[in-house]
């Protein structure tokens, strides 16, 4: 039985906290292989400027490129419509093994928000959660979130007191806007591209 772990976001841009969390939860969590998976559309911001797809797809394939166990996936950003992870999940169990288990791995902030994705009491029975805290915030009681989507236990959730991540991709956005560097809060070669390419002026 494979394990793999799944980490989709927006990655706009990605960088070295996706990379951390994803492999953490790698070793943490004994999985064989961890997708990233970017967002299409993503549905939660409808209202905000997201860079095209092509360009966070790239970001994500260069920084990941020398990690053996990292894959990049594209399923959400080859269908159309809005990205939900229920459907998501969906296509990866119709493509993998069904003896595959699959772990997402979301943000603290995303898991408090989780009662509000589409069809949650489905999406908590075909994987196993991943929840990563974020500094500056405090662990929700599992069960608040748990009495809002039926059918939804303990065995649903795994949570690592670690790492605590204080980077953000809309933080590195605004350095970029501002002229400041972002060493060290991206990889190397996708810093490069952003610079490449004009990503973040002038927002």
């Amino acid at each position: 039985m494979m394990k793999i772990g799944i980490l989709g976001g927006t990655f706009d841009p990605v960088h070295v906290g996706h990379i951390f969390i994803a492999e953490e939860a790698r070793l943490r969590l004994s999985l064989q292989k961890v997708l990233f998976v970017p967002a299409g559309k993503p549905w939660l911001k409808v209202d905000h400027k997201v860079t095209p797809a092509e360009h966070r797809v790239e970001m994500v394939r260069l920084a990941i490129a020398k990690h053996s166990d990292f894959r990049l996936c594209n399923v959400e950003v080859d269908r159309s419509g809005p990205s939900y992870t229920v459907d998501t999940l969906d296509e990866l169990h119709a493509t993998i093994q069904d003896e595959h288990e699959l772990y997402f791995i979301l943000g603290l902030d995303s898991f408090v928000e989780l009662p509000l994705w589409k069809q949650p009491e489905r999406l908590v029975q075909m994987c196993t959660l991943v929840v990563v805290p974020r500094v500056g915030t405090n662990l929700p009681e599992y069960g608040e979130v748990a009495a809002r989507i039926e059918g939804m236990s303990e065995k649903h959730v795994v949570t690592l007191d670690s790492p605590m991540i204080g980077i953000s991709s809309s933080g590195i956005r605004d350095r970029v806007a501002r002229g400041l560097p972002i060493d060290y809060l991206v990889p190397g070669e996708v810093e490069r591209y952003i610079i490449a390419h004009g990503l973040y002026r002038g927002q």
